[in-house]
């Protein structure tokens, strides 16, 4: 999905009527927040109503206008702490009843400064109930936001969204990833090595690891196997990360190539639909999508029900009911949304690699997932041990 935003931080936003435009004609007034301009993305809802800073910040959400499903948005201001990539990701932003005053003790500055800073055009004081229902029936679609001077005869905005492409076939992963690799240093003794396979990578999941005795090195979207064997790794983690996995043929052709390799492996969101394709299985597109920190989701290996933070609009395509036999092995489904049945996780039973669709990191969100990162160390070691006793 293409994105060109044109924010001007020079303009008063709030006398600024706005519109955001879908691309089946559906039309919402309100005013503008943040940058006055135009913008395009995929209209998606995220149902948090805390971690708004988080969101923004996640590479996942590369190209889409973000409609926030709480009411009120922007109480607790924005700070320098919890950003979880070097910028704003998100093409738009859509809220309701904007806090006019931000409260707490590490905020720095108002969202609205920041959307504003970053040039993030967005849109407040429409009916986000209405618009969420609309993408619950409709699907997540191509949409506009448009402010200031950017606005023209709703025929024309429409035709402009019209024009944009589609999320289905978009590669993103390489546009939202590190250029270089960088280190992660473990916190405390140090146990393992993990290479990191960025592909839309937040900060906190390198940050989970090295609490874990790993030292983490970050490697670029691109990177061969040979980078990754070149930091000799006791295991090779594939990130969450935004676009179409069936575009990701990169990531897929290094995910077999761990795999060939036998080495202990860990993904998460874009890295479950990156081992789902190694493995053979297909993805699809949602009709709108997991967003939000508030996701059931059960482990079938011990029947727990966590609540866990998603940001996904693919899906792996495996079967619930029976253990798969691939070229890696049998394979079964660990993890399954108690909303909708959708994959959320995948395990190897003759291999050490494991995935989930979510996000353990807990980045915002609740920290029922944390175990998995526990669980890769165990894999790890477990590994490590076995090739000592060889």
């Amino acid at each position: 999905m293409t994105t060109s935003t044109k924010g001007n931080a020079s303009q008063r936003k709030e006398v600024s009527p706005a519109v955001l435009v879908l691309e089946d004609g559906r039309i919402f007034r309100g005013r503008a927040y943040g940058a006055v301009g135009e913008t395009f993305g995929e209209a998606v809802f995220s149902t948090g109503m805390t971690g708004y800073q988080e969101t923004l910040t996640d590479p996942s959400y590369a190209r889409q206008i973000v409609v926030a499903t709480a009411p009120q948005i922007g109480n607790t201001g924005w700070n320098d702490e919890d950003d979880e990539s070097r910028r704003i990701w998100v093409s738009g932003y859509v809220v309701r009843d904007p806090a006019r005053v931000p409260s707490n003790w590490r905020a720095k500055r108002s969202l609205d400064d920041e959307l504003v800073a970053q040039g993030i055009v967005g849109i407040s004081g429409i009916d986000t109930r209405a618009l969420t229902r609309h993408l619950r029936e409709r699907g997540s679609m191509r949409a506009g936001v448009f402010s200031g001077e950017a606005i023209a005869p709703d025929s024309e905005l429409v035709a402009r969204v019209q024009a944009q492409p589609h999320m289905k076939g978009a590669s993103l992963y390489e546009e939202v990833a590190t250029k270089e690799t960088y280190v992660v240093p473990a916190i405390g003794e140090k146990k393992f090595t993990v290479a990191a396979i960025d592909l839309g990578i937040k900060g906190m999941t390198p940050h989970r690891m090295a609490e874990r005795g790993i030292e983490v090195h970050v490697l670029p979207a691109t990177a061969t196997a040979e980078d990754v064997y070149a930091v000799a790794p006791d295991g090779v983690f594939f990130s969450n990360g935004p676009g179409d996995p069936a575009a990701a043929d990169g990531p897929v052709a290094l995910m077999t190539a761990v795999l060939e390799r036998g080495t202990p492996l860990f993904g998460i969101c874009f890295g479950n639909q990156i081992l789902g394709r190694a493995l053979g299985f297909g993805t699809y597109k949602l009709k709108y999508g997991h967003r939000g920190i508030n996701q059931p989701v059960q482990d079938r290996t011990t029947g727990k029900v966590e609540v866990t933070a998603h940001n996904h609009g693919f899906a792996v395509d495996a079967p619930l009911d029976k253990v798969s036999e691939t070229r890696f092995g049998r394979v079964e489904v660990s993890h399954v949304c108690l909303n909708d049945n959708v994959v959320e996780g995948l395990q190897l039973l003759d291999q050490p690699a494991f995935s989930v669709q979510y996000h353990p990191e807990a980045a915002a969100g609740p920290h029922d997932a944390a175990y998995l990162f526990d669980r890769f160390t165990s894999l790890m070691n477990t590994v490590l041990l076995e090739g000592q006793r060889a």
